[in-house]
């Protein structure tokens, strides 16, 4: 019988923000975000919990936030930085166990179950954990204890910040039982509509119902929303991912309408870089499609993308003609393009996301 798996997902407080605030003590108790430009434009990448409160979050736009929050601080990213301490953080997870998935600098999942110290109680091993990062950074990290990988990830989010959560064996059910279906990862803004027009809200509401009505309405991910919710996730922590794409994206510093700006944008400026990028990353995967990504004037975004096996230049600007259709004339504020890669690949070629 093999053992009752222990995963701890890991995810620090703000992070990028939080590394500001420890390396300039003056923004500590102000509303601080990291993105963004000075003249408003742009995106924020995040904000703090002081933030929060003013209804500010990530992805939002600078002049909207700043509408929300005035006196939000907006510092400009420092991505190097970032990259240091997160290799500071991992090589904390090392000390642990050599089984890490890392999601993005700043969480990631770990494997437990082998590691012997407090008698293999992972609740303390996350305690641990996060004390260590810590004393290592001088950050705060929150922490998801469960046998499953997505419980793991929604119990980081329970005590937040700088705080823990642990699902045991026996809570698994119960816990899905009350647990609001929008906290399932993968369930967005609009497949969350979705389920509350059909009646579904919790856990319950899904264990309640049966496969073939979720796969009616929502394709292969109802199977994944059904079997959520019984408590089954047989995912194993990867300790190699595979990059699924590559791409580039400019932001501009004023909207553009004119199409010949765009096309010179996409030819001089996007195309060199991502065959750039490309030359260094792919190795020997096999290219699987191409995409165009528009974000226009009012924030609202589209992508097109086609089989192909090949950057073509001619392609990708069809694949812009046909996303700027989409927008019934308006204006450009966000230009990008993206090869994805199949699966087909050399195992020494494998393309690890680094931590």
């Amino acid at each position: 019988m093999s053992k009752q798996k222990k995963i701890i997902h890991v995810d620090m407080d703000a992070f990028y923000v939080s590394v500001e605030i420890r390396d300039n003590p003056s923004l500590a108790g102000k509303p601080v975000a990291v993105g963004g430009r000075s003249d408003r434009r742009g995106v924020l990448s995040t904000c703090n919990y002081i933030a929060r409160q003013f209804g500010v979050s990530s992805a939002m736009p600078t002049s909207v936030a700043l509408r929300k929050c005035p006196n939000l601080v907006v510092v400009p990213g420092r991505m190097h930085v970032y990259q240091e301490t997160s290799q500071v953080i991992r090589q904390v997870f090392k000390r642990f166990t050599d089984k890490i998935e890392p999601l993005s600098l700043d969480e990631a999942y770990l494997d437990v179950t082998d590691c012997e110290l407090h008698q293999g109680s992972a609740t303390l091993i996350a305690e641990q954990i996060r004390q260590e990062i810590f004393e290592a950074t001088g950050l705060t990290a929150s922490a998801g204890i469960a046998p499953i990988k997505f419980l793991a990830k929604i119990a980081s989010d329970q005590n937040k910040p700088n705080g823990q959560f642990t699902i045991t064996p026996n809570e698994i059910i119960p816990f899905i039982k009350t647990m609001p279906l929008k906290k399932i990862p993968g369930v967005g803004k609009v497949t969350a509509e979705k389920l509350t027009n059909l009646g579904l809200s919790t856990g319950a509401d899904i264990q309640q119902s049966n496969e073939s009505f979720l796969a009616q309405h929502f394709g292969k991910y109802g199977y994944v929303l059904w079997s959520r919710c019984q408590g089954i996730d047989p995912r194993e922590v990867e300790v190699s991912r595979i990059r699924k794409s590559i791409g580039v994206e400019r932001t501009f510093e004023k909207d553009i309408s004119d199409l010949e700006i765009l096309f010179k944008i996409l030819n001089v400026s996007l195309l060199p870089e991502l065959n750039k990028r490309c030359e260094s990353k792919v190795g020997n995967r096999k290219l699987g499609k191409l995409g165009v990504k528009i974000k226009f004037s009012d924030f609202q975004q589209t992508t097109k993308e086609l089989k192909y096996e090949r950057i073509d230049e001619a392609v990708l600007q069809q694949l812009m003609i046909e996303a700027l259709d989409r927008g019934n004339g308006k204006a450009v504020r966000l230009l990008g393009i993206h090869v994805g890669l199949s699966d087909q690949e050399d195992d020494k070629h494998q393309l690890d996301l680094g931590f």
